[in-house]
């Protein structure tokens, strides 16, 4: 199996998928697996990209590209 890399925006729209089904009342690892993603690729997401949107993400990516 191949690995994917996601953008920030697709990352963000994943993690409020899975906000999404849990406010449903799916369990938080069903969830994550719906997305097809592993769960620790979830919660680091979810510490690096958690509460942002995605403009917030892309401004984000800019700067890291600028400092580096």
């Amino acid at each position: 199996m191949g690995r994917k890399k996601h953008t920030a925006e697709e990352i963000v729209a994943k993690l409020r998928q899975v906000d999404v089904l849990v406010s449903q009342g799916r369990k938080v690892a069903e969830a994550i697996r719906s997305i097809e993603v592993t769960e620790v690729t979830y919660y680091r997401w979810r510490s690096e990209y958690g509460g942002l949107k995605g403009d917030q993400v892309k401004r984000l990516k800019s700067l890291e590209r600028v400092m580096n």
